[in-house]
């Protein structure tokens, strides 16, 4: 095993820390020499992605990110382009002073930055501003040069975190960086792939700078990154008893949609049979826009009885409602103890009353939901999305789907998962209930409850990233996913 097999595990800054302490005291590699591999690994990056770059601007803050960036523009200088440096004060630390004397012995000149004032011209801008420990928003001075840079236009490689990304959360509490390629060293922090900082870490490129694979022994990663997933072809015998039986309860008034988009992504996600129980009010369209789905007219927790009697598994809460109807068909399927995927007013009405899930249950809360289950607002959420999805997990016995950029999947043992895949374009009503009916299916074919929503929401991800390659981002719909979703579960499409 080398140091790329770490390619999918994600480390606290603090972890990241204990990795790069841990190579300069127990593997005796020198923190300068790190700093030189650092910087080298994002010289070949620049040239990788920008072959044509002539001219670079490097950006350096007083720290070790800072003496990357130094290290940077020294190296480039070598090999032929002209590097202009500008300098947030002084650096400091031992390492850093040394990088920007090597680059000034080199014949650099570095420029310091007054808080105003015309930048260089580059075909490439370097962030090497700050690296992960920054927590807090960017000082004045520093959140306008970050905007004159973007206001630039030339492409940015951010250096390890770009300024202003909280690394441990993803939260961006103030200016930032928006980079276009983010080359991040040993380790692959994990929150440059959730809650804001997808938006502002461009492509995200690891180098574990050429580390043994001795620095990870004892070392346990905070969370995971989902990998491509299916599930294994049917056997030639199989019939559709083997598939399992979801059954889909919701749809109140005027919300036939959200659970038909429910019970049509639970048969494009391979179940065997998949029922509705809705409101008659939806059964002629119901049955006249996908006659697969076996809808039935449920107006009371009697008639949704037998139902449950034939059912493996429960999609419940897309378009439920939170009046009386919805409330009687909500306790009912709890009660009966069957595996489960609670959404949307499934969610708000366990956050009415509270209670521990029994057997395989997934919950897929949005931020609002989430912030909701846990009694905060949902700024509390976003300020630390794995916290949030591990105390869900942890406080309602289930498996959580923290939706969202970059959604996470929570067990309440506190394993985390997060999911790399999606686009903006995802951000559109349906596509939650589509999820619902994904892993919904997945329980039914035998999965267990983790794997359900690990395959589910990299499916559901996948497939949105399939379809707007197919026609674009804006104006996509959740039901566009459903034959991309089909391709990607049978091991086809991209």
């Amino acid at each position: 095993m080398t140091a790329s097999d770490h390619r999918h595990e994600l480390y606290t800054v603090d972890q990241v820390r204990a990795l790069d302490r841990r190579a300069i005291d127990a593997l005796g590699i020198p923190g300068y020499e790190l700093m030189q591999r650092a910087a080298a690994a994002a010289l070949v990056c620049l040239r990788q992605h920008w072959p044509r770059a002539r001219r670079i601007a490097v950006y350096c803050g007083p720290g070790n990110n800072g003496g990357d960036g130094f290290l940077l523009a020294a190296l480039a200088h070598e090999a032929g382009l002209h590097a202009d440096v500008i300098a947030l004060g002084e650096s400091q630390g031992d390492d850093a002073v040394r990088a920007r004397r090597e680059f000034e012995l080199g014949g650099g000149t570095v420029h310091p930055w007054q808080g105003s004032g015309e930048l260089p011209l580059a075909d490439v801008q370097v962030d090497g501003l700050f690296g992960t420990g920054l927590r807090r928003a960017l000082a004045p001075d520093v959140a306008q040069l970050v905007r004159q840079m973007q206001a630039r236009g030339a492409p940015i490689l951010a250096l390890d975190v770009p300024s202003g990304v909280n690394a441990d959360t993803g939260e961006v509490p103030g200016e930032s960086v928006q980079a276009d390629v983010t080359v991040t060293f040993i380790a692959a922090k994990r929150g440059l792939y959730t809650a804001q900082a997808p938006g502002y870490a461009g492509q995200l490129q690891l180098e574990p700078l050429g580390l043994p694979e001795s620095l990870w022994h004892g070392c346990r990663a905070d969370a995971e990154l989902l990998r491509v997933q299916t599930l294994a072809p049917r056997p030639r015998q199989v019939h559709k008893g083997n598939n399992g039986h979801v059954l889909a309860i919701g749809g109140d008034h005027g919300t036939a949609g959200a659970i038909r988009l429910c019970g049509e992504a639970a048969l494009r996600g391979g179940a065997g049979l998949v029922s509705v129980a809705t409101r008659s009010e939806h059964l002629v369209a119901l049955n006249s826009a996908r006659p697969e789905l076996m809808a039935h007219e449920v107006n009371g927790p009697q008639a949704l009885a037998p139902l449950l009697e034939r059912a493996t598994v429960l999609a419940l809460g897309p378009g439920l409602g939170q009046g009386a109807w919805g409330h009687a068909l909500w306790l009912t399927a709890l009660e009966s103890g069957l595996p489960l995927v609670l959404d949307a007013d499934g969610l708000n009405l366990l956050a009415r009353e509270p209670r521990q899930l029994t057997g395989r249950a997934v919950l897929t809360p949005h931020p609002g939901e989430a912030a909701r289950l846990l009694g905060c607002d949902t700024a509390k959420i976003g300020a630390d999305r794995f916290a949030a999805a591990r105390e869900l997990a942890r406080r309602y016995g289930a498996i959580v789907v923290l939706k969202g950029a970059g959604s996470l999947v929570a067990e309440p043992e506190g394993r985390v998962a997060v999911c790399p895949w999606g686009n903006p374009g995802m951000a559109s009503g349906g596509m939650g209930d589509l999820l619902t009916g994904i892993i919904a299916a997945l329980l039914a074919q035998g999965c267990e409850a983790w794997q359900a929503a690990c395959l589910g929401v990299g499916l559901h991800a996948r497939a949105g990233d399939l379809a707007a390659r197919k026609g674009g981002e804006r104006g996509l719909l959740a039901s566009d996913l459903l034959e991309p979703l089909r391709l990607l579960l049978n091991g086809k499409g991209a």
